[in-house]
């Protein structure tokens, strides 16, 4: 059996409040990065720090990948309809990809300007950063932090692999942050190139948030089965029903955030049609109240053997 209409109703308004929480934590984050890439910048041109510019430019990026995020997790809300009778919640991954290649390129540019730096020489001709600079770098670094802890909660709380991308590209700034901060202080004890080490060490982080960004996202757009605990859990569920007498099949599929599960079970071959269904559906129910995440079961019933 398929999706009961409790199911259809159940999952509309999920994804509504899908929708509006991620909204809310997307609006949040940009006002909070435009104003704090602004000081950045400021900081940055005015104390002659590459470091905190690099910053700065990482930090405006982030408002871009919000702003994507914000789209797909629009695109991914969408109702099902007849081109897409299994729905839309693949675009969210769509948009976790983009942001990855988004914050690879990112990353590139500033590592690129980084190594030019250091293989250039001269390192006496680069100018010191100045205080204002380090002053900025500590507020990035806590502000930073704290939009990583705001918007991952909220996106593990709706399970938003969008979401949570952009989540870990906030942690990579305040990564990049810190790296800045040592950078710029090192510079001002009078090694101006930590200024620019600093800035290659930043590429890094970047480049190690933008893979695993998107190896999530790909893990999830290629039906990749459920971990082993949540398959464990999901058999423990059906064999609840004592009119279960096996599990012949069990199979899931991740689809963007959600769950598809095809089980076929083993009930008494004497039953008849009708009690056989409504086993099926007990456990179909059963599953649907247990596991909010699972958003599509297939449950066939096999004669016990």
């Amino acid at each position: 059996m398929g999706k009961s209409k409790q199911e259809k109703h159940r999952g509309k308004a999920s994804e509504l409040n899908f929708q509006k929480v991620a909204n809310r934590v997307s609006g949040i984050t940009i006002a909070e990065n435009t104003i704090l890439s602004i000081i950045k910048l400021i900081a940055g041109t005015v104390a002659h720090s590459n470091a905190m510019i690099s910053d700065a430019i990482h930090s405006a990026s982030d408002v871009f990948s919000t702003i994507v995020v914000i789209i797909g997790v629009k695109l991914s809300s969408k109702e099902a309809d007849k081109e897409h009778p299994y729905g839309h919640e693949r675009l969210e991954c769509v948009a976790a990809i983009i942001l990855a290649m988004v914050l690879f390129i990112t990353g590139l540019g500033i590592g690129a300007e980084a190594l030019k730096n250091i293989f250039q020489g001269h390192y006496s001709q680069l100018e010191v950063p100045g205080a204002l600079a380090l002053f900025a770098a500590i507020i990035s670094i806590v502000a930073k932090e704290a939009m990583f802890w705001y918007t991952r909660h909220y996106a593990k709380k709706i399970d938003s692999s969008a979401l949570m991308a952009d989540a870990w590209h906030h942690r990579s700034d305040a990564f990049s942050s810190v790296g800045a901060l040592i950078g710029i202080g090192g510079a001002m004890l009078g090694f101006p190139i930590m200024d620019s080490i600093a800035s290659l060490v930043i590429f890094f982080f970047i480049g190690k948030a933008a893979f695993d960004i998107f190896k999530d996202a790909v893990d999830k757009m290629v039906d990749h089965s459920c971990d082993a605990e949540t398959e464990e859990a999901l058999r423990e569920c059906i064999m609840k029903n004592e009119e279960v007498a096996d599990i012949d099949l069990l199979q899931t599929r991740i689809f963007g955030n959600k769950i598809y599960a095809d089980i076929e079970i083993q009930v008494d071959g004497s039953y008849t049609l009708q009690r056989a269904h409504e086993i099926a559906e007990e456990v179909h129910d059963e599953i649907e109240k247990d596991f909010p995440k699972v958003k599509h079961i297939m449950v066939h019933v096999n004669p016990k053997r």
